[in-house]
């Protein structure tokens, strides 16, 4: 019985890895990777790394086994509810003792775009009959720091108005998930995770202004302008508008926040927009 971590090479698969080696042993631990060479790093810190992709059922059949515990960390390919539809039935054949998804802020209330993927994999989990925990995550801060480069250039640009954003470090989910897959007493629930402080893109901007020394502003956009922007800067047609309605969904406070969840399980405040810009600053 195992603790299985899907997707591990990705950004937030790492640091779930990362998380759970400072509570179990790596011997407790198993990393599901697409590619060997890239997992390796995972593998020399004692951890087993079962080689399968999300579009491989054969080889996922035996990334499971009885009485796992399974984190399905959100595919990003367009076919990723049915990706996590076969998923899902593989760890039910395969007896796992419970699944764990990583999905979004509100759950079954989030009524955009990004979410709807979310939702529906939320509802297959609970049509399957496992026992689960739902991880939903709000936004992260490097959605808007790993932007920086480009933001000192050109200013942010959205078209989100005075909307709110609950963010957190992708390190503070992770820690949440590794909590869950360690812990006991998670079965059946659904946790709304968000940072502690919720912030505007025109404070977000400042406060990038403040730390750089460099004149940044926040402009806020019309929603058709906002989606030709993002075509014209190389983000596929077929995403962008999913972006633009992420936006409008912060301008409707869907992504503000739902409570203490993510603090409360990981023991301490979750990491500030300011203190991300600073790390961003000094990579």
């Amino acid at each position: 019985m195992s603790i299985v971590v899907t997707a591990a090479t990705g950004h937030l698969g790492n640091l779930v890895i990362d998380e759970l080696l400072q509570r179990v042993p790596a011997d407790q631990v198993v990393a599901v990777a697409r590619n060997a060479e890239k997992a390796a790093p995972i593998a020399d810190r004692g951890v087993e790394v079962r080689i399968a992709d999300y579009n491989d059922p054969a080889a996922l059949a035996k990334a499971f086994g009885a009485g796992d515990t399974v984190l399905l960390i959100s595919g990003l390919e367009p076919n990723r509810l049915d990706q996590h539809k076969s998923i899902i039935a593989i760890a039910k054949d395969a007896g796992v003792a419970r699944i764990a998804y990583t999905g979004a802020l509100g759950g079954p209330e989030a009524d955009f775009d990004l979410a709807a993927d979310h939702r529906a994999t939320e509802q297959a989990i609970l049509d399957s009959g496992l026992p689960y925990t739902f991880l939903r995550n709000g936004w992260y801060n490097e959605v808007y720091t790993d932007q920086i480069a480009v933001q000192l250039e050109h200013g942010v640009v959205g078209s989100a108005g005075d909307g709110r954003i609950g963010s957190a470090a992708r390190r503070d989910y992770a820690a949440a998930a590794a909590v869950v897959l360690a812990g006991d007493g998670h079965e059946k629930k659904a946790y709304e995770l968000n940072g502690d402080v919720a912030w505007t893109l025109t404070e977000y901007a400042a406060e990038l202004a403040r730390q750089s020394g460099k004149n940044v502003a926040y402009n806020n956009v019309p929603a058709e302008t906002h989606l030709q922007i993002l075509i014209g800067a190389g983000v596929p047609e077929t995403f962008a508008p999913i972006l633009v309605d992420v936006d409008a969904a912060i301008a409707r406070g869907r992504l503000a926040g739902r409570g203490s969840d993510l603090s409360r399980l990981i023991g301490r405040p979750t990491t500030p927009i300011a203190d991300s810009i600073a790390a961003a600053l000094t990579d």
